[in-house]
């Protein structure tokens, strides 16, 4: 067993996570759904004793509560949060039998959570943390531990150096790790670096904004940076099987205006598909949102579709931010803004590469909402291999209502 846990703080999420978790309270708080966690990489297995790790882990978790200090904390960072949902987080805590952790005879991992949206929303994030931490602790020996944490904290000497430098330039970046992370000691040491890299002007023409992790961004003084994540569209625009899911940008859109006016103001496009999230993005819509984030498909292709629909909707594309999110690197982040920079504001949010780049392959895993009020919802993207849904029948269905509406509209 670990002498230590990994996740200490409930404000240990990532941003979007709060953001998101308002408007679960305030407007679906009768929503709910169903969470499952997936490992994409082939061949990983789990043994008995990183099941019972896990466990014990997650009954840590469960143990935890926010404390006024910490609210307090949160409400300076993102002091667009309401002061009834803050009142709620005071009552909130995780719930050890809304969470399921089973090792199934292959040795895979079975974890999901069930309940309430508003509940259960924040449970992602640290989950996957705990796995990602316990597999690299007992897969590994100790001699072979230490050897890659040295070599994560090589490459990091290394990337700063590459910055400042100029061999990369990579314009505003965030950390977006914590859900791969290495390790939480890794990851805090990892944000602290460029913090203070940035602080004393060694990042070149790179500036380090902050971080998706709360609480290390409360610790280090950095911004809190998230928005909002494919979920909120799942569940929002799917969740209502009287709703026509070709539709779900637009209602996630009246929600989160609902919500917070023009504020949080970077909208994901590629949940159902951009071609189809282009529909939703009229004129008003174009000018209510601050940027856009790439998740998934060609990022070159995609910028250009998107600077192209800002313009033929009576909007100044220079105005907007373009936010890069999908697999970067510092070479392809580097690439991408040299490309973009004159015409669009840039920024990225890069996870794997700062937060887990070390001599192992990492974990690609995730943890994904499957179902809301007992029927079966989907993320698409923009190309084949992230859709995670447990009906096939449902994905046929939404891909259907899609290509209905994207081809009888004019």
């Amino acid at each position: 067993m670990l002498n230590y846990f990994t996740i200490t703080s409930l404000l240990e999420n990532d941003m979007y996570k709060f953001n998101m978790g308002q408007v679960s309270f305030t407007q679906y708080a009768g929503t709910l759904v169903k969470w499952r966690y997936k490992c994409r990489n082939e061949g990983v297995t789990f043994t008995p004793e990183m099941h019972d790790e896990i466990n014990a882990q997650i009954d840590h978790y469960c143990s935890l509560s926010f404390s006024d200090r910490e609210l307090r904390a949160l409400a300076e960072k993102a002091p667009w949060l309401s002061e009834s949902y803050l009142s709620y987080l005071r009552l909130w805590r995780p719930l050890r039998d809304q969470i399921h952790c089973e090792l199934r005879q292959d040795h895979t991992l079975n974890l999901w959570a069930e309940g309430p949206w508003c509940q259960t929303i924040y449970y992602e994030v640290p989950l996957l943390a705990i796995v990602n931490e316990v597999y690299y602790r007992y897969h590994y020996s100790e001699a072979e531990y230490v050897g890659l944490e040295k070599s994560l904290y090589d490459r990091l000497a290394l990337k700063i150096a590459d910055l400042g430098s100029g061999k990369f330039k990579l314009g505003p970046f965030s950390e977006f790790g914590m859900r791969r992370r290495f390790s939480a000691v890794t990851q805090a040491a990892v944000v602290k670096a460029f913090a203070l890299a940035q602080k004393v002007g060694k990042l070149g023409a790179s500036t380090f904004v902050g971080t998706s992790n709360v609480y290390l961004a409360v610790k280090l003084g950095t911004k809190a940076i998230g928005t909002i994540a494919h979920e909120a569209i799942e569940v929002i625009g799917q969740g209502d099987p009287s709703l026509n899911p070709a539709f779900s940008n637009r209602f996630m859109m009246k929600a989160w205006h609902k919500e917070f006016g023009l504020k949080n103001g970077i909208y994901l496009t590629d949940c159902i598909g951009t071609d189809v999230c282009l529909l939703d993005l009229d004129d008003t819509e174009c000018r209510m949102w601050d940027g856009f984030r790439h998740d998934s498909g060609d990022p070159y292709a995609w910028g250009e579709r998107m600077l192209a629909h800002l313009a033929a909707h009576h909007t100044d594309p220079s105005g907007k931010t373009l936010l890069f999110s999908d697999c970067l690197d510092f070479q392809r982040a580097s690439d991408l803004y040299a490309y973009f920079k004159s015409r669009v504001k840039v920024a990225f949010g890069i996870g794997t590469f700062i937060a887990n780049d070390t001599d192992a392959e990492p974990l690609n895993q995730v943890m994904k909402v499957i179902e809301v009020n007992g029927r079966p919802v989907a993320k698409l993207a923009d190309v084949a291999g992230k859709t995670m849904c447990e009906d096939a029948a449902y994905v046929d269905y939404l891909k259907r209502s899609i290509q209905w509406r994207l081809s009888h509209t004019k």
